[in-house]
């Protein structure tokens, strides 16, 4: 087996290609995780006309799917513990599946509600299994790299779901007119959703369990037999050291509870506290309002639909290459420092655009922008996401899968990314409602929230390069 790093971490352990290759796997979760919750960016016009929404209605329709990953993250912890970790990936691509097909093909608001919230527990359940996956097979000196493919899956997937919103909406010259069979591009936006879905649930049939799934559950055999293959791990004396230390991690290890998360801080271990506000102030600083609206946003200040389709596929294509930077700078800078870079920049870009938005002439339908002020929004907008993505994007799911202790780790990150989805949730149907009072109040409150997620890092975050995992402490 070829490697990729033949000087390993001093225990053992080699970054295989194998390692690299499963992680991939299992980080396509991540690709319908951003593909399922931006696809509906191209729609929302659309969906608004045809079922005659107001805003609240509307922000409920994009959000609903929200609520449903909040649950589908709350239970995959206990999922992934009692069934294993890639037989609940396999539930994953299969609700996702469905969703895809039902959203398609709905007759009215409330069943595409219905839908979009079956979608959403795929969601949620993915985007807590792929981290903790990944974590768990990881070598801990590349662990941050392997661990940031789930972000770059998630921002891949929302290139993907806005490139074929755009073309989709394109072929059929509006997202509201009729495409292929008789049914309108913003249905076909939801059905081409089941291809990946399906190649998502049949290249994780292909992947081993987790090693430490398998300690926990007393199949030491085949955890050694993962252990050899996945790590390349040889040396006899290295893998019963690893074991042991997995086992030792594993000692106190029973049925999982809530009240295992519980401390003396406000009730709940700090670590607890540290990944649910790492999961909160990831959504508060508004980045999905990027990409679930921004072609209504673009469109609503005086850009065509078609800029405004081809503006969002340009900020996805950032948002991209940006994260394949801090997947290269994870494992070398650390995580917090790229943290404090990240709510640094979000601020004061977030805050250029709560001035240009102030100074927007017009009302509803003839809102615009003046001079060079639209030029220099599309610049905050495209730096704001330059910023988040090569730090809060992949580094607050770096975090979540290897902060916790292995004992609470599954259960733990359900907590904390069922916490992120609420957010996400309340960020996301509040938008409408926000830039109806006001682009400049919206985007103004979404840079005082970076501003506290700078203090936050610097107060409450602690480094995690390099640590093992059993090494990590509540």
């Amino acid at each position: 087996m070829s490697t990729m790093d033949t000087t390993g971490d001093g225990l053992g352990q080699r970054a295989t290609a194998r390692v690299v290759l499963i992680s991939a796997a299992a980080a396509l979760g991540g690709f319908l995780f951003g593909f399922d919750t931006a696809v509906i960016n191209g729609a929302v016009d659309a969906i608004r006309g045809g079922f005659a929404l107001d805003a609240a209605q509307t922000g409920f329709a994009v959000s609903c799917a929200l609520l449903g990953s909040a649950l589908g993250a709350w239970y995959a912890g206990m999922l992934a513990n009692r069934f294993g970790r890639v037989r609940t990936m396999q539930v994953a691509a299969a609700l996702l599946v469905v969703s895809a097909l039902g959203s398609g093909l709905v007759t009215g608001v409330w069943d595409l509600v219905l839908w979009r919230l079956v979608g959403g527990i795929g969601v949620g359940v993915a985007s807590v299994i792929a981290p903790t996956y990944i974590a768990e097979v990881s070598p801990a000196h590349i662990r941050g790299r392997l661990g940031s493919m789930q972000q770059l899956a998630i921002v891949l997937g929302i290139f993907a779901a806005l490139l074929s919103d755009a073309w989709l909406a394109g072929v059929a010259g509006g997202a509201a007119e009729p495409l292929w069979l008789g049914l309108a591009a913003w249905r076909w936006m939801f059905l081409v959703a089941t291809l990946p879905a399906l190649v998502y649930g049949t290249l994780v049939l292909g992947v081993p369990e987790s090693p430490r799934h398998l300690v926990a559950k007393g199949r030491l055999d085949e955890a050694r037999v993962v252990l050899r293959n996945v790590l390349n791990m040889h040396n006899e004396a290295a893998l019963d050291n690893k074991l042991r230390d997995i086992e030792d991690s594993l000692r106190s290890e029973h049925k999982p509870r809530l009240r295992d998360l519980c401390g003396k801080t406000a009730g709940l271990l700090p670590v607890v506290w540290v990944g649910i506000l790492l999961s909160v102030f990831q959504q508060f600083v508004g980045i999905n309002v990027i990409f679930y609206y921004s072609s209504t946003l673009w469109h609503s200040v005086g850009f065509s639909e078609a800029d405004s389709f081809t503006i969002t596929v340009v900020t996805s294509i950032v948002n991209v290459l940006v994260t394949l930077v801090a997947i290269a700078l994870v494992d070398k800078v650390g995580r917090k420092p790229l943290l404090v870079v990240g709510s640094a920049g979000m601020a004061i870009t977030l805050g250029l655009m709560a001035w240009c938005f102030s100074q927007a002439t017009g009302s509803g339908a003839t809102l615009s922008l003046p001079g060079a002020t639209g030029v220099v929004a599309l610049v905050a907008a495209n730096a704001y996401v330059v910023f988040f993505g090569v730090s809060w994007g992949p580094v607050v799911w770096v975090l979540l899968g290897e902060m916790f202790p292995n004992r609470i780790r599954a259960t733990a990150l359900a907590v904390a990314a069922a916490a992120q989805w609420l957010a996400n949730f309340a960020i996301t149907s509040t938008f409408p409602a926000l830039a109806e009072l006001g682009l400049t109040f919206a985007y103004g409150l979404y840079a005082g929230f970076a501003l506290l997620s700078l203090l936050f890092v610097l107060a409450g975050v602690r480094e995690t390069k390099g640590i093992e995992l059993e090494d990590m402490r509540a």
